[in-house]
């Protein structure tokens, strides 16, 4: 049976602000600042294989009509004029929590309120950002404990990519069988 899809909603533009990273990079372009929260946002997604759907606020932009675009493995929505994010995100949980199970990133109180009245989850934009942190550690020491076990088992697996390492291994089995056949 496939695995239950589980989605996280990010109010992109709270994440921003409260992030301090983010929210100094705003001050210079807010343009890079969605970015790099995107990028991130890729990154965890690639870890934890929840399907995330980043919502911007674009409801002051006169004649907006909205868009929504994948960016890498991520949903980027910006919403139309007179739409605000959290308008946006209220009407996909409704839809979302459902069939799914829906956690929503945001600080803003009242938002967490109606979403949870919605039968999804919450999650503050610090608790955002210290899950991604724990994600990402859990992650690297899961490589190196890998990593290291691997060179214990054949010093070049280490340090070697795949396709190379299958090649050395072909040749080492290819140039044996040839001996023996002799």
């Amino acid at each position: 049976m496939p695995k239950p899809l589980n989605y996280l909603l990010v109010d992109g533009y709270n994440i921003v602000f409260a992030w301090d990273e983010l929210a100094k990079l705003a001050k210079e372009s807010l343009n890079n600042a969605r970015l790099r929260l995107c990028d991130i946002l890729c990154d965890y997604q690639g870890y934890t294989n929840l399907v995330i759907i980043v919502v911007f606020d674009a409801h002051l932009v006169e004649g907006s009509m909205g868009s929504v675009s994948e960016y890498n493995n991520i949903t980027v929505v910006f919403t139309k004029e007179a739409e605000t994010a959290d308008h946006y995100i209220e009407q996909t949980t409704r839809v979302l929590s459902r069939r799914y199970k829906v956690t929503v990133a945001t600080s803003d109180v009242l938002e967490q309120v109606i979403i949870i009245s919605q039968g999804a989850r919450r999650m503050s934009a610090e608790g955002l950002l210290l899950d991604i942190e724990d994600v990402k550690k859990k992650q690297f020491e899961a490589y190196e404990k890998n990593r290291v076990q691997a060179v214990k088992n054949n010093p070049l697996s280490g340090l070697l990519d795949k396709e190379t390492l299958a090649k050395l291994e072909a040749m080492r089995f290819g140039s044996n069988r040839k001996k023996k056949e002799k």
